[in-house]
């Protein structure tokens, strides 16, 4: 659910008057929509069904106490409140932050937490379920996905073998010095609590021609007398994901203000130190003109890629028909119709088209393969909502028409004041 700003307005404002029920659209109005609307859908990514990862991680859910600590205090996470930075000067940015949800606990995990306590919702996860727990290790804790897909391939092959020959001891045994082991297993963090967590027990055995005994991981008579068992940890290992913390968008709505389009970023937004990133953000706009005229075409490339690398997280407000403003937090890389669907879920009339126009005028296009930092619109743009005017020309034809508040009720009521 994307995180609404609960914090009360500076300034009192009177209250609307209650409305009557909102009527739907009517037949003839959603007709009218229909056709534009077919192509919105088509173009929302589908669906996917639950992963034996997605089923790891609800359990873990169930299981661990929810956290919501934020700053080092406690909190109840359903609170849906991010604390304010305590930062001198800081009190007129535009975020307080980037923040994120632990999808193990729940907890709201400021950016310098959430690698730390992920890994501790995965440890203490071990007590109760270690398989589960060393899954989520494996993927988790190893960032170079290629190892960690060379393992885990690795690993599936050794039960495959003993699924295969239930009745041959020597696919039972696995040396620990033998060199794929070593190069390929050895080194994931959370692989030997998978061996030891699916059956297998480490012991010293005789080596042929050898004086001395060696380790091996031998599968124990219990496991093996579960081949079903073996088979299921193998498919969730397979199947396994890093965990990640979730984005929190922080939702915010303001008045319209003239300050819509001035953006005073924390450092979370940026990869570079907070001297960097205000230099960056002062000279920015005076350097763009005078490049433009000088630079090559392959310059203009070199540094637009490297302008990209800048910037993981991207702050964007849509102005609304009625002037009010719409805010929220993306990566950088996200796709454009991410910010479509973030948009849509705050319409009070969301079965109706729209477009989002870039400063320049242009229509933001809807391409799921195009990201923010590649229309640059990082660290922070603003963007003005237009309804698709075909369809409201059609929609007016036919006696209808949209509601005058263009944002759900509930969103109005913690609208804020832009300072």
């Amino acid at each position: 659910m994307s995180l609404l700003r609960e914090k009360a307005p500076k300034e009192k404002t009177s209250q609307p008057a209650r409305q009557q029920p909102r009527q739907g659209p009517t037949n003839e109005a959603q007709m009218a929509a229909a056709a534009a609307l077919a192509r919105l859908e088509q173009k929302q990514p589908r669906a996917r069904g639950p992963t034996s990862q997605d089923l790891i991680r609800n359990q873990v859910r169930k299981e661990l106490p929810a956290e919501a600590s934020v700053s080092g205090s406690s909190q109840d996470s359903g609170t849906n409140m991010i604390a304010e930075p305590k930062e001198e000067g800081s009190t007129n940015l535009a975020a307080p932050g980037v923040y994120f949800t632990c999808p193990l606990t729940g907890a709201i995990l400021r950016k310098d937490q959430r690698d730390t306590r992920i890994k501790e919702a995965i440890l203490s996860h071990f007590s109760t379920d270690p398989v589960a727990a060393s899954i989520m290790k494996i993927h988790t804790f190893n960032k170079d996905r290629d190892r960690v897909k060379l393992g885990v391939d690795t690993i599936a092959k050794y039960l495959d073998n003993i699924h295969l020959h239930p009745e041959e001891e020597k696919y039972r045994k696995i040396k620990l010095q033998n060199k794929v082991f070593q190069e390929r297993i050895n080194c994931l963090e959370g692989a030997h609590e998978f061996f030891e967590a699916i059956g297998f027990q480490k012991t010293l055995l005789p080596v042929p021609d050898q004086e001395g005994p060696e380790e091996f991981y031998v599968l124990s008579e219990a496991a093996l007398a579960k081949p079903e068992s073996l088979e299921r940890h193998k498919e969730q290992l397979l199947c396994g994901e890093p965990v990640r913390a979730t984005l929190i968008r922080q939702r915010r709505v303001f008045r319209p203000s003239p300050m819509a389009s001035q953006f005073d970023l924390p450092p979370d937004f940026f990869n570079l130190t907070t001297e960097e990133a205000k230099r960056e953000q002062k000279l920015r706009s005076e350097a763009v003109e005078r490049l433009s005229m000088l630079r090559t075409k392959a310059m203009r490339e070199k540094e637009e890629q490297r302008e990209m690398r800048k910037y993981t997280y991207t702050l964007l407000r849509v102005r609304l028909p009625d002037g009010c403003l719409l805010q929220g937090t993306f990566y950088a890389r996200e796709r454009v119709a991410a910010l479509y669907s973030f948009v849509r879920e705050a319409l009070q009339n969301d079965w109706l088209p729209f477009e989002l126009l870039a400063s320049c005028g242009q229509k933001l296009s809807e391409d799921e393969n195009l990201a923010f930092n590649e229309c640059g619109l990082v660290p922070s743009a603003l963007l003005t909502f237009s309804w698709d005017m075909a369809v409201l020309e059609d929609i007016k034809a036919a006696g209808a028409k949209p509601d005058s508040s263009i944002l759900k009720p509930e969103l109005l009521l913690a609208i804020e004041k832009l300072s």
